[in-house]
């Protein structure tokens, strides 16, 4: 079978296995389609929520494509200023307006004819007092029933429509706070300071000299010593500081300011060093469906999108780097006896057959060749994210230093 022959969607793979779970996905956003009408803003919601809640799990790729899609058509959907909120009274106003010409000139007919009957004509409903004493109390039984289970349909349904616009209030809440916050950190980035800090960060300090902190880190610095960088791709929304604990599961649920927050922060693996130097430096992120943090990361996937977005800034807190992308491949968080490559373990490289061997396990994986090679000596930085397409995915861009 030829690779051309592999393609779901436009995606091509690189096995038979993987080939067959994206049919697998393709059949299951065949059959979602089919039963939601993604025509209906209170459909798209509803499968936004739906799929946000891990519902629906997806093999490959084309079942993330799809969760990115819906994603997107909500966030059209806001741009119109059509909200969770008022979806239903929009729709229900469009199908007023859709069937206004059609129906108009039958209810005027209708309305004609309910004049013109008789008395005699016209059917009265039927009196309770009509019925013997032992139907009556059968059918008040039975309304008080019916009475009984309308009122627990509505407070049901109350419960679940607090319960899904608390949670989406919380969700927008933080998702707004982070957007302010991170806005207000690059502010203080890019403005000019004239002191410098000489302090040293405990988490990554091997010696007694430490290099200067750079001018525009200084003052993010005293606010919160646990940062370490600063990483930016050009015309993405990746524009973070990036953080650095001995416990790498902190920041997966802090922000800078050290509040609670599911978006959680970039942050470097504890066990790198930016001074003296580890031979690659591995930061991870989460992959937010909002687009933010690393959210955005796996349109690297696609080879186009590579080629417009060849390079990565990523700044220690002491200098000052870019970095030129050499690899973009799909991996797994392995169980420890696993004999296999993980890219998570390589943080320094002891001699350059062991480098070149980190190079050529990376370079089987590739979704692409870039072309751009490594060799001992180089800095590398590795960006990680989660990957829906398989069990404890991960979603990798590899990277060198060129200045």
């Amino acid at each position: 079978m030829t690779a051309e022959d592999l393609t779901v969607a436009g995606r091509r793979f690189r096995s038979r296995s993987d080939y067959e779970a994206a049919l697998r996905d393709q059949r299951k956003i065949e059959r979602i389609k089919a039963e939601k009408d993604l025509d209906d803003p209170v459909k798209i919601y509803e499968l936004f929520r739906v799929l946000k809640s891990g519902a629906y799990r997806f093999e490959t790729i084309v079942g993330t494509d799809f969760d990115d899609e819906i994603y997107e058509k909500t966030e059209e959907l806001r741009k119109k200023g059509i909200t969770v909120e008022n979806a239903a009274s929009f729709e229900r106003t469009k199908e007023k307006k859709d069937v206004a010409g059609r129906t108009g000139h039958l209810n005027r007919k209708q309305s004609v004819k309910n004049r013109q009957k008789t008395p005699k004509e016209s059917e009265e409903p039927v009196k309770l007092s009509e019925y013997d004493a032992d139907m009556q109390k059968q059918i008040l039984k039975e309304l008080k029933k019916q009475e009984k289970r309308r009122k627990l349909i509505v407070i049901l349904a109350s419960l679940v429509a607090v319960a899904c616009f608390g949670y989406f209030g919380i969700y927008y809440f933080f998702s707004a706070r982070t957007s302010m916050d991170y806005e207000q950190l690059v502010d203080l980035k890019n403005k000019d300071y004239n002191y410098q800090i000489k302090e040293q960060v405990q988490v990554h300090k091997t010696s007694n000299e430490l290099p200067d902190i750079l001018p525009e880190y200084q003052i993010l610095y005293q606010k919160n010593k646990k940062l370490i960088g600063w990483l930016k791709i050009d015309d993405t929304n990746i524009d973070y500081p990036v953080m650095q604990t001995v416990d790498n599961e902190y920041y997966l649920d802090h922000n800078f300011n050290q509040e609670y927050d599911k978006n959680g922060s970039i942050f470097m693996d504890a066990a790198c060093s930016v001074y003296p130097r580890s031979t690659n430096l591995i930061v991870y992120g989460h992959h937010m469906k909002s687009g933010k943090m690393f959210g955005g990361l796996q349109k690297y996937a696609k080879e186009s999108y590579y080629e417009d977005h060849k390079t990565i800034q990523f700044d220690t807190i002491y200098e000052k780097g870019t970095y030129e992308i050499m690899y973009v491949f799909r991996s797994q968080v392995f169980n420890k006896d696993d004999l296999v490559f993980k890219y998570y373990q390589f943080i320094n490289a002891n001699s350059g057959m062991e480098f070149d061997s980190y190079m050529s396990e990376m370079a089987d994986l590739s979704l692409y060749d870039t072309g751009v090679t490594a060799k001992f000596g180089d800095e590398l930085l590795t960006l990680s994210t989660c990957d829906h397409s398989q069990e404890d995915g991960r979603f990798v861009v590899v990277a060198k230093k060129i200045t």
